[in-house]
């Protein structure tokens, strides 16, 4: 079995918010705490280490006592930027990507992927979960990644490649559902607007 301790986790909060009004998605209060530190305290005993990728506040950021690194892609070029910075500096055999605005995100994520991962001998495992149509649709930010992998993505985000299911379908990956009746049906409920938050506070 993967060990907690071979895996460092990223928070992926370098995005515009650009659906939020161009707002630091990770950090609007949920329940009086900033989303990503939500995310973080949630992250943090399932990996060995945690980081964060952001591209603005960087010092809010850093203020949760994890280190922080920007993009190395110029652009605010997506999630695949921050797999690809976390990549470079990870220093354990696999890297968790989860992003900032899940504050609920499950509990038992890292070893469920983790398990899938070994179970199926795959070098990406990804969460999947049900959707407002009722069906479990893949969820490609929440991955379990090799670290041998940075070459491969290197090189496809030099040839312009930013889809994230697009770079995963070149890869073994193992397909996590988290639809047991036990999993919370708001685990993987990403709030893009500030309406969408509220919304999620409320319930």
């Amino acid at each position: 079995m993967i060990d907690p301790s071979q895996v460092t986790g990223v928070i992926l909060a370098g995005g515009r918010g650009t659906r939020m009004g161009g707002v630091d998605k990770g950090l609007q209060n949920f329940n009086g705490m900033p989303m990503a530190l939500h995310t973080l305290l949630r992250l943090s005993p399932q990996v060995g280490e945690v980081m964060v990728n952001a591209n603005r506040n960087l010092s809010a950021y850093e203020s949760f006592g994890v280190p922080v690194w920007p993009d190395v892609l110029a652009d605010y070029a997506g999630p695949l930027a921050g797999f690809l910075t976390a990549l470079e500096r990870c220093e354990t055999p696999w890297l968790v990507t989860v992003p900032c605005d899940t504050p609920l995100l499950p509990l038992d994520l890292v070893a469920r992927l983790a398990r899938a991962a070994e179970e199926h001998d795959a070098e990406i495992a990804m969460a999947a979960a049900p959707e407002a149509d009722g069906r479990v649709h893949p969820q490609p930010v929440f991955c379990l990644l090799r670290v041998g992998l940075l070459e491969s993505l290197l090189k496809f985000t030099n040839d312009g490649g930013r889809k994230v299911d697009a770079w995963t379908a070149r890869h073994k990956t193992a397909t996590v559902p988290f639809d047991r009746p036990q999993d919370d049906p708001r685990a993987f409920f990403n709030a893009n607007t500030l309406a969408e938050l509220q919304l999620l506070e409320r319930s």
